[in-house]
């Protein structure tokens, strides 16, 4: 079969199968995760050997540190997987829920009605984790999704949708509810693209390149997941030993992540106290620093930092330092060239605290907590298909309720328009 053939394919069967899944009770949906889950756990060993495969043919191609740690799935994140469909199932359907209900003069009553979006179709990178959580998302939300992962998780990403559609045939659902793009051939997202008759959404979820080439080519609509060029100020009335940990976490936890911190902004008043402290920790983990010139004076082996790097989303064990005479500037700075996505402001001032929270426009702003905290899951959202950080229709952690719409459900008695 031809590779526009096959993706045509793909996209009716889903297309067909979402009118199907309108019909489908939360019992269905709660029993297919269960299975998923049982399936899973079942197979962790299996697991674990196929994604072996995939990481070592990374390693061959010498992909970085950072790209290896998302793609590679340890029992932790097996466990993570399991406990996210465990947590989606203990949260309320959102299909069917009445959000508004009024009567007109005429005695017509109208209601608000959430409903799936439809078809999703998912494009990603690197990591086959997210190949569980969106199809889980989906499932419940009653969407049907199509997942196109990256080349480097083949293996492992066909392995996971083989599970997930043992999981829907288990629970009496199609198995096309999630199919999976098997083919590493770039063209086919081109082909995706186009399928608007099939195909209801698209996220993209990866890197600049990725998210710009889905807008100049879908005829779609899309729900953007961009990058994460994500902020830290310390302010001069921070906790010095929270600013420490909390700076620490956000940049070496997992920075090839898109809420990891990329930019540490330090007010002038503390920077000889705190900069020579998280220096040290930063050294440990080996993190290359790009610094400002005042910044420089305190860190003498950071490298100059070029107006590109405060742009750049690394992904990686590099970050950005830079000194700020004071939160007006700290704000400036983050707007500019922030991505508004996951923004900190690390004080004890709480006057200075609102001012932040109010004017940074970014999806998520933190006070005295790390940017990796913006999470579906750490949200108690049960799992996420992405972060938003665009504003038409969701915002923030692409979660349950995002992934519905809403129709206008209304009941008369024979009025007629006049």
């Amino acid at each position: 079969m031809k590779l526009k053939e096959y993706v045509l394919e793909i996209g009716k069967k889903a297309k067909e199968a979402s009118f199907e899944m309108l019909k489908v009770s939360t019992e269905q949906k709660n029993s297919a995760l269960f299975y998923i889950a049982k399936e899973i756990e079942k197979k962790r060993e299996i697991i674990k050997k196929i994604n072996r495969k995939d990481v070592l043919n990374s390693q061959k191609l010498n992909k970085s540190s950072a790209f290896i740690d998302r793609l590679t799935l340890t029992d932790k994140r097996i466990d993570q997987m399991i406990k996210s469909l465990k947590e989606i199932i203990k949260l309320k359907d959102p299909v069917g829920e009445i959000t508004k209900t009024w009567v007109r003069p005429n005695g017509m009553k109208i209601s608000k009605v959430k409903m799936p979006l439809g078809v999703l179709c998912i494009i990603y990178e690197s990591r086959p984790d997210v190949t569980i959580e969106a199809s889980a998302l989906s499932i419940k939300s009653g969407n049907c999704i199509i997942l196109r992962g990256g080349s480097e998780a083949i293996f492992s990403n066909i392995l996971l949708t083989d599970l997930i559609k043992k999981g829907l045939k288990k629970s009496g659902l199609s198995e096309f509810v999630v199919q999976t793009i098997k083919t590493t051939d770039r063209k086919a997202i081109k082909i995706l693209l186009q399928l608007k008759d099939y195909i209801d959404v698209i996220i993209p979820r990866g890197g600049k390149a990725l998210v710009d080439f889905v807008a100049t080519n879908s005829k779609i609509p899309v729900i953007y997941h961009d990058a994460g060029v994500c902020h830290i100020f310390v302010d001069k009335k921070a906790n010095i030993d929270m600013a420490v940990r909390v700076c620490y976490n956000a940049k070496v936890q997992r920075p090839g992540t898109c809420n990891a911190m990329e930019t540490l902004l330090v007010h002038k008043d503390i920077s000889r106290i705190f900069l020579p402290q998280i220096y040290d920790e930063l050294k440990k983990a080996n993190v290359k620093l790009f610094v400002c010139e005042k910044t420089k004076k305190i860190i003498k082996d950071g490298i100059l930092a070029k107006e590109k790097n405060y742009y750049t989303e690394y992904n990686d064990y590099i970050l950005n330092i830079k000194i700020v005479n004071d939160i007006d500037e700290a704000i400036m700075h983050i707007n500019k060239y922030g991505t508004h996505h996951s923004d900190a402001i690390i004080t004890e001032d709480k006057k200075c605290a609102e001012k932040f929270l109010k004017e940074v426009d970014s999806a998520a702003c933190f006070l005295n907590a790390s940017t990796r905290l913006h999470d579906g899951f750490e949200f108690g959202l049960g799992a996420e298909m992405g972060i938003s950080n665009h504003k038409i229709h969701i915002r923030g952690p692409l979660a349950l309720e995002g992934l519905t719409s809403e129709k206008y459900i209304i009941k008369g008695d024979g009025q007629i328009r006049e």
